[in-house]
């Protein structure tokens, strides 16, 4: 099984990144020294993605033209004599394929995968979603198409939550199978507390088999009035052609404030140039505040 495409859906309105993205996607927010939307590309990259398929709208063609040359900033660059920056702009720009679709209604992250069917036609592919940044060696989206590869199935990406959290969710029933792969045999859409199969909450990493289309086109709408992929896959679960894997490595949630914040200190620290300055001026804060 060859994965090469990977649908990553970025028309949604990043509401609760406002009012940062009132005018700016959510996508393009800097975590460091880079946009979230290219680290998830990065990450596709590394697992042998070489076309990167984005479900979009007419507000968010910055993302496309972030992945594209820029002649005018290059000339500047290259009469500075910034050599270093004009390499990594142009790295930039021929790192991968990009595709762009319109989904001209906001109706949820299966309508959105749905929107990319023209583009996959009878491939499986990847979905990778912007809020979740996976870091850490051979884990994320890899490790699923890994597992894809080895079972035949489609296969969604599974952390471990506190239990107060699993309202926030998709979570999955499943066996265990071997390591951290599990048979799904459920999966419940945010579920109350006391109603969730498992504290395995399912986060932004996917590997879809092409009839997951099917399912998508005849899906009525579920939680909050929308098309959820979740209510999708469980048509592939009765089919046994799902398995989820939980995944390794750090994992930060971009749409949230605090894990936003936390994910810009975590590269800043593993930086040798502003690890010392910043661990001073982080003790000095901390202390103010005390």
């Amino acid at each position: 099984m060859e994965i090469k495409k990977a649908v990553i859906p970025v028309a949604g309105w990043g509401t609760r990144s406002l009012p940062a993205t009132k005018n700016v996607p959510k996508e393009m927010l800097p975590i460091f020294r880079k946009p979230i939307v290219q680290y998830i590309v990065e990450e596709g990259i590394g697992a042998g993605i070489s076309d990167v398929v984005f479900v979009t709208n007419q507000n968010k063609t910055i993302i496309e033209d972030h992945f594209d040359r820029n002649f005018l900033l290059e000339q500047l660059l290259e009469r500075a004599g910034k050599t270093g920056m004009l390499d990594e702009v142009r790295r930039v720009a021929d790192m991968v394929n990009v595709i762009a679709v319109r989904q001209k209604e906001q109706l949820g992250l299966g309508h959105a995968v749905l929107t990319a069917r023209e583009v996959c036609k009878n491939e499986p592919f990847a979905v990778m979603l912007g809020d979740d940044l996976m870091f850490g060696r051979n884990t994320g989206i890899g490790e699923l198409i890994k597992a894809a590869q080895i079972t035949g199935k489609a296969v969604v990406g599974v952390i471990e939550v506190p239990e107060e959290k699993v309202s926030k969710y998709g979570v999955i029933k499943g066996e265990k199978i071997e390591g951290g792969m599990y048979r799904v045999t459920k999966l419940v859409e945010k579920p109350p507390v006391a109603e969730a199969p498992s504290n395995l909450a399912i986060i932004g990493r996917y590997v879809l088999l092409p009839e997951i289309f099917e399912i998508l086109e005849k899906q009525k709408a579920g939680v909050g009035g929308e098309i959820q992929l979740t209510d999708a896959l469980q048509g592939l679960a009765d089919q046994d052609k799902l398995v989820a894997v939980k995944l390794a490595g750090q994992r930060f949630d971009a749409g949230d404030w605090v894990e936003y914040l936390t994910a810009n200190i975590y590269f800043a620290l593993h930086d040798e140039e502003l690890r010392d300055e910043l661990v001073k001026r982080l003790q000095e804060l901390l202390s103010c505040s005390g």
